[in-house]
């Protein structure tokens, strides 16, 4: 065999997994921006943060990412909408405003984002706060529909800001085991959390806890909707939907195995209409208000 085939046949054995391990390093990306991809592949290459839908156009579904965020379409593909490939967690659209989003995290390059804000969709964003003791990279973030003005995040702590995320103030100790956090949408001291030692609430901004739920199972997620619902999913129980600002939960589905959900949003215009990321990293939609799901774009 010469030179050139050995090569060759080298850079065939070898080039998926140089892919895979680039990806991994953040060098190699899933998508570039504007360009598609199935979102079964891109679940391949990257992991899923945070999903959200537009306020004002039930067509544009966010999916935030390790690499960017991304808009799904009904026909199962995805293209990434920014132009950096920062990874985006704690992810939280404006309630209203369909051209406000924040979320925190880490740059492609290392390191801590701080509060980040797009006044633009998406497709471009700036560190607006460093946060307490930052730059912080919130995993767990959340905005009040209440009064879009507060928003919450957790970073050695629990912290809150009052003017839209541009100043922040450490409140107290976040609960042990978080995994998820949402504000209500009728009080603004009211928050949910999502904890490997159950499901709770705190009716003063953060600075004390209850269980909400009267099986202390780990529960992975927990989302207020535009339309005054609360859901959440608890181990051993599945998918929980009450009214908000209640703890009156009732079980939607408990048909999900060992698996799990880890985001929820719902279509502001459509309340029976559901999407999810379950822990598996697998998008999935519901069109009777969680009671049923399919795989997206196979809906």
């Amino acid at each position: 065999m010469n030179l050139p085939r050995k090569l060759n046949l080298l850079i065939t054995l070898w080039a998926p997994v140089l892919i895979a391990v680039l990806i991994g390093l953040g060098i190699a990306q899933p998508a570039h921006a504007g360009g598609s991809v199935a979102l079964s592949t891109l679940s391949e290459r990257t992991h899923f943060h945070g999903i959200a839908v537009s306020p004002t156009d039930s067509a544009r579904i966010y999916l935030a990412t390790h690499h960017g965020l991304f808009l799904i379409r009904a026909d199962g593909s995805a293209s990434r909408l920014s132009q950096k490939r920062d990874d985006f967690m704690g992810f939280s659209p404006h309630p209203s405003d369909p051209a406000i989003l924040y979320a925190s995290g880490h740059p492609a390059g290392g390191g801590n984002l701080g509060v980040m804000k797009s006044s633009d969709g998406g497709r471009t964003w700036k560190q607006i706060a460093k946060g307490v003791k930052g730059p912080v990279d919130f995993h767990q973030m959340a905005i009040s529909r209440a009064d879009p003005e507060v928003l919450y995040g957790v970073f050695g702590g629990l912290q809150a800001s009052n003017d839209g995320g541009h100043n922040w103030q450490a409140i107290a100790g976040a609960p042990a085991g978080l995994l998820d956090l949402s504000a209500s949408g009728e009080e603004v001291a009211t928050i949910y959390a999502a904890t490997q030692g159950g499901l709770l609430i705190s009716k003063d901004g953060g600075r004390s806890w209850r269980a909400a739920f009267l099986l202390q199972q780990p529960a992975t997620m927990v989302q207020v909707t535009p339309n005054g619902a609360v859901y959440a999913f608890v181990i051993g129980v599945g998918l929980l939907r009450a009214s908000d600002p209640g703890v009156d939960w009732s079980t939607l589905n408990n048909d999900f195995g060992d698996g799990y959900l880890l985001h929820l949003a719902a279509d502001p215009a459509n309340a029976d209409r559901l999407y999810a990321v379950t822990g598996r990293g697998e998008v999935r939609a519901s069109r009777d208000g969680g009671k049923t799901w399919q795989a997206f774009g196979s809906e």
